[in-house]
């Protein structure tokens, strides 16, 4: 290879890894559009909110559009709820309706928190979707295993069962799921 094509190649795989992680550019402009949208949507709530969301098609074809917004006052007191409810209880209307405490959702958190239960997750959401396929997986323990790892994941909501022995992430929790590993991203 000669060193032009070399330095071309070293310049091609830098800008991929570039590309992967950028670092986070000021919250302006086009690239933040999602993030003004949001800003408008929550003009008049002194806290300010989060909005994820996210339109996937996963490799076995399966599409998913999801969306979902809290108001900042509403995850740190441990309220969950409507957006437009809580905006409502601002204006003396009414109060969004009282939502798990932080402890509630430690559970759904340490599910996730085992590699065998991310790799099998990975596996499902890519097609994967029988006990049997998931125990012929290599390094994911016995088959006594697998199962105590997908009741743990099925226990947390993160899976649901779909007749004997078949497993899917529900569709609501598709989004939310990719969401919590981008977001776990170092």
């Amino acid at each position: 290879m000669e060193l032009e094509e070399r330095v071309s190649e070293l310049e091609r795989r830098l800008e991929a890894l570039v590309g992967e992680r950028p670092d986070a550019p000021s919250p302006t402009g086009v690239d933040f559009w999602a993030l003004e949208g949001l800003k408008q949507q929550l003009e008049g709530a002194a806290g300010g909110g989060v909005l994820y969301t996210g339109a996937v098609r996963l490799p076995t074809g399966e599409r998913y559009e999801w969306q979902y917004g809290a108001l900042t006052e509403q995850l740190l007191d441990g309220r969950d709820g409507d957006p437009e409810e809580a905006h409502d209880a601002e204006e003396g209307v009414g109060r969004a309706p009282a939502g798990p405490d932080w402890a509630d959702i430690a559970e759904s958190f340490a599910a996730l928190g085992h590699p065998v239960r991310l790799r099998l997750l990975r596996e499902i959401l890519g097609g994967r979707r029988t006990a049997a396929e998931l125990a012929a997986l290599d390094e994911t323990g016995t088959t006594g295993q697998i199962y105590h790892h997908l009741r743990q994941l099925t226990g947390a909501g993160w899976l649901h069962t779909k007749g004997r022995g078949r497993y899917e992430v529900p569709g609501t929790r598709v989004v939310p799921l990719l969401v919590v590993l981008a977001a776990a991203r170092p």
